[in-house]
């Protein structure tokens, strides 16, 4: 039977993920970081752990049963684990065989950088996120160039870059790549962090007194390059957004890189302070697309290329054409799809099997060809209007509504970004996140607006299947 190392990598980075939640990071590294992925036969994984009495403690816990659950979840096959005792001298241990594994943490001071020459990779970044196997065309150009440039150059290049763009985009792929570019090129202290982390670093200082503040504050502003994901996460956190204020201008008057991500443009964030939205916007910041079927074809190959499996031409095709939404869904869509060829299949997938396999994917709400104008015909008939009242000047409350629902219902199933869907309007793009503003509002004080909403998106979405 095949190899099941894909879902047993995925699986612990689901409990990494449920422990780092819990701030029980130190309980991970303990007990599952020091456990091996051997192989696998028929429906049993085979994995090393370092003693019987490890072996033991793991059963105890209940991580054993985690594990074995996550696999089963992610595979659809009922596995189980076998163990082998391996003891290893953890002094040298650099958990080589879990490369693959994304395990992030948050924890390591600037001071941890220096060892560099002692260290195969910085341990807050993933090493396969690098330049050479990023696919990028002309939705990602940019955002690629840009983010080679400030890699070769930090602090000179471009200061700050902001790279923006919806979920599975790139944008931690580009950021984690200037990290691992510089740290191998450099002596480059180096922190890469999300958002959310940061946040609960900084309120557990302010709750340990003012020597941990002071830590805190030196270790995030002696660094050379900071990077710091999903800055979206900052609204509402105004205490952090204060102390990300003045670490921002600590690191910018030293010529220090800073690195932003967030998933939507900066103008778009509510409840951030205008002192920091200018920080924020006062460096180059780029935005990533989703791919177009050139693109997605080339990510397609690239992957299988990786991970040295292969798909039928067709099956390729296939899947470049009716997975449009982000490079994420385009690599879930390949490792389902190998999977089930290798466990159940033994053979060429059919198109409608893929179609079968892929359908919760393929049907996501980000439809890559509905336009604009369809949007607008659809809900002028709804309300006894016209396309031209939607797009025009009137300023009536009978168009005024449709016109802002319009604009939310465009942004919300369409890959248009707010420019372009003002420009469908003749409006600029703060009309537009004024008006999707208006329309969540109305969303959250009244459900059956909602429903209404969720009516006209099924509606909007049947007549483009009828044309």
């Amino acid at each position: 039977m095949s190899d099941f190392k894909v879902f047993w990598e995925e699986a612990v980075n689901i409990l990494y993920s449920e422990y780092e939640n819990q701030n029980r990071t130190d309980e991970f590294n303990q007990w599952i970081k020091a456990i091996d992925y051997v192989s696998s036969h028929d429906l049993t994984v085979v994995i090393s752990v370092p003693s019987t009495f490890f072996k033991d403690q793991l059963t105890r816990r209940g991580d054993t049963a985690k594990l074995q659950n996550k696999i089963c979840e992610l595979s659809g096959q009922r596995i189980s684990l076998d163990f082998e005792i391996k003891p290893k001298d953890f002094s040298s241990y650099d958990n080589t065989n879990n490369n693959n594994i994304k395990i992030t943490s948050d924890n390591i001071t600037p001071s941890d950088s220096t060892s560099k020459k002692s260290e195969k990779q910085h341990p807050q970044l993933v090493e396969k996120y690098n330049f050479d196997n990023f696919v990028y065309g002309v939705n990602s150009n940019f955002a690629y160039n840009a983010a080679l440039a400030v890699a070769k150059n930090p602090g000179k290049a471009y200061n700050p870059v902001l790279l923006y763009g919806g979920v599975g985009l790139g944008k931690t792929h580009l950021m984690q790549a200037i990290g691992n570019y510089a740290w191998k090129e450099s002596n480059a202290k180096i922190i890469y962090i999300t958002a959310e982390n940061f946040t609960n670093e900084f309120i557990k200082a302010l709750g340990q007194g003012q020597t941990a503040i002071s830590k805190f504050k030196d270790k995030y502003r002696s660094v050379d390059i900071l990077l710091i994901d999903d800055i979206h996460f900052l609204q509402k956190k105004d205490g952090t957004q204060e102390e990300l204020f003045h670490t921002f201008n600590a690191l910018y008057d030293s010529n220090k890189q800073i690195v932003f991500t967030c998933d939507r443009p900066v103008s778009e964030l509510k409840n951030l302070s205008d002192r920091l939205r200018s920080r924020f916007e006062r460096g180059l910041n780029v935005d990533l697309q989703p791919p177009d079927y050139e693109t997605r074809r080339a990510i397609i190959e690239k992957k299988l290329e990786e991970s040295h499996k292969s798909l039928s031409p067709e099956i390729i095709d296939y899947i470049a054409h009716n997975i449009a939404s982000n490079v994420r869904d385009l690599e879930a869509a390949i490792v389902k799809i190998v999977a089930y060829n290798e466990l159940i299949n033994k053979k060429d997938i059919s198109i409608e099997t893929a179609g079968q396999l892929l359908r919760d994917v393929i049907t996501s709400p980000k439809q890559a060809n509905l336009s604009i104008d369809t949007i607008i015909k659809v809900i002028a008939e709804e309300y006894g209007l016209s396309s031209t009242d939607i797009k025009g000047k009137k300023r009536t409350k009978n168009v005024i509504l449709p016109r802002q629902i319009a604009m939310y219902i465009a942004r919300e199933i369409t890959e248009f970004s707010t420019t372009e869907i003002g420009a469908e309007f003749e409006r600029d793009h703060t009309t537009v996140v004024y008006a999707c503003q208006k329309i969540e509002e109305s969303i959250q004080a009244d459900s059956k607006f909602d429903s209404k909403i969720q009516l006209l998106i099924r509606n909007i979405k049947d007549y483009k299947k009828s044309i």
